[in-house]
């Protein structure tokens, strides 16, 4: 049963990727269309062809054929009929598109010194045409033919070849598939060359393709393949110019709000004094409480400012430019110790464990890593308990340099472990206050340096573990 089942999605799979509207089939498609219309075309030219001149009744050696033989035998008209039975049995083979329908089969009727000597069907009346040796619709009985009448040069006996006004061609497509079978015999070699056509002809457009998947997000630099085809360069050059109109606009966002950032430090840092002061004048407990809130709010605000500032120096760091080595576990350690005095305050253990033996270096910014490493341990002291335990590892794995913040805190829920790097973007259920742009800049470095993250629970399933990779320098 569950191999049926692996089979029936597999095909359900298949059925509607073939469904899926493709440009390759519609050009394919297209081809074969073509090439269809080719040969109907073709077809009716030659049905046009055979309809203006009917096939038989064209050639005038055969009636000359007839007339001799009904001159030469005139004198013996039982030889003389055999051998016009005959003619006609030639005739009635030569156009054999009509052989297994009689009453549409050619008709011939002889005269000789006035006297008809023979009519190939007795069913069908005698014809007269107006002029001799001209093709003329003649209706006889119930149906139209196309007549044409030649008279010897002594003017003694007269030959008649009709045939039914029809359209010839319609009976040898319906009797030797002459239209189908052409097409169904040329179909495997009109797909394989059109297919093989079709996709060398999208090579560029696949180029083009290629390259915008290989982007990331913060890579809004100009395309750098320019293909010469007129049909490519207005799709190239308008993703071009959307990727400037959008590199412009990120340049201005960041760039004002970098200067709201650095703008609001300095009211911020004044307001500080100013309430620090008035704090120190005053011995009222009611009003050092308030002014003790309106430096915890002012604490918030400041750390706000700062994290927009990390943010937008996280953006603006050029992807190509040529990184430093810097020895990561020493650079974590640096870290730890300027959060060591908050982690201290709450009673919080901090517990940094790396290889002594085996130094781990990678190559980056060194301001980058240090925010992103930053951020990292401050949100584990943030959301653990008091008197709870941070436990920070360094080590390295293969040709990575591996991060890991362990802490003890609520967590954060499976469904929003990927959108908890949105920028601004909080758990709802989270009492804690903070501005929802912290693991937003640890994403932002770690893509500027080809790192990733990931979150999972932490030890025993409490807490989060916050685990970061990075390409090592060796």
């Amino acid at each position: 049963m569950n191999f049926l089942s692996v089979a029936a999605k597999a095909i359900a799979r298949r059925i509607r990727r073939w469904l899926q509207p493709s440009l390759v089939r519609r050009l394919l498609f297209a081809q074969i269309a073509v090439a269809g219309l080719l040969w109907s075309a073709t077809l009716a030219f030659f049905l046009y062809d055979s309809n203006r001149l009917p096939e038989l009744v064209r050639y005038d050696r055969i009636f000359l054929s007839i007339m001799a033989c009904a001159q030469n035998l005139a004198f013996d008209p039982a030889r003389q009929q055999q051998t016009l039975k005959a003619f006609d049995m030639a005739l009635q083979e030569t156009s054999s598109d009509f052989k297994s329908d009689q009453d549409r089969a050619p008709v011939l009727q002889v005269w000789q010194q006035g006297r008809l000597i023979y009519n190939s069907t007795p069913s069908v009346p005698l014809m007269h045409t107006q002029m001799p040796g001209r093709v003329e619709r003649v209706r006889a009985g119930e149906r139209v033919w196309r007549a044409r009448a030649m008279t010897s040069p002594l003017q003694d006996t007269r030959v008649l070849l009709a045939e039914p006004d029809v359209l010839r061609l319609n009976f040898t497509i319906e009797h030797r598939s002459y239209y189908l079978l052409p097409l169904a015999i040329s179909l495997p070699f009109i797909v394989f060359p059109a297919w093989l056509s079709v996709m060398l002809a999208l090579r560029p457009w696949r180029q083009v393709t290629k390259e915008t998947a290989e982007r990331g997000p913060a890579d809004l630099s100009p395309l750098t393949f320019e293909p010469p085809h007129k049909e490519l360069q207005p799709l190239v050059n308008g993703i071009n110019g959307l990727l400037r109109s959008v590199r412009d606009r990120a340049s201005r966002e960041r760039g004002l709000i970098a200067d709201a950032a650095n703008e609001l430090r300095t009211p911020l840092d004044a307001m500080r004094m100013n309430v620090e002061a008035l704090k120190a004048q005053t011995a009222d407990p009611g009003q050092r409480e308030l002014m003790a809130n309106l430096l915890r709010s002012n604490d918030r605000a400041a750390r706000l400012v700062g994290q927009l500032q990390q943010l937008m120096r996280s953006d603006e760091m050029p992807r190509d430019a040529s990184p430093a080595t810097l020895a990561f576990d020493e650079l974590v350690q640096e870290r730890i110790r300027l959060v060591e005095a908050l982690a201290r305050a709450r009673g919080i253990v901090l517990e940094f464990t790396h290889d002594e033996a085996t130094p781990v270096a990678v190559h980056g910014e060194r301001e980058s890593l240090i925010s992103m490493a930053g951020n990292l341990v401050e949100n584990a002291i943030k959301y653990s308990p008091d008197g709870g335990m941070v436990k920070v590892r360094v080590w390295r794995e293969a040709s990575e340099a591996v991060l890991q913040v362990t802490d003890e805190g609520p967590g954060i829920p499976p469904a929003l472990r990927e959108r908890v790097f949105d920028r601004f973007f909080r758990n709802p259920d989270q009492t804690q206050s903070g501005s929802g742009l912290g693991l937003a800049i640890v994403r932002s470095v770690l893509e500027k340096h080809g790192g990733r993250i990931a979150l999972s629970d932490g030890e025993g399933g409490r807490g989060l573990c916050a685990t970061v990779w990075l390409p090592s320098s060796g």
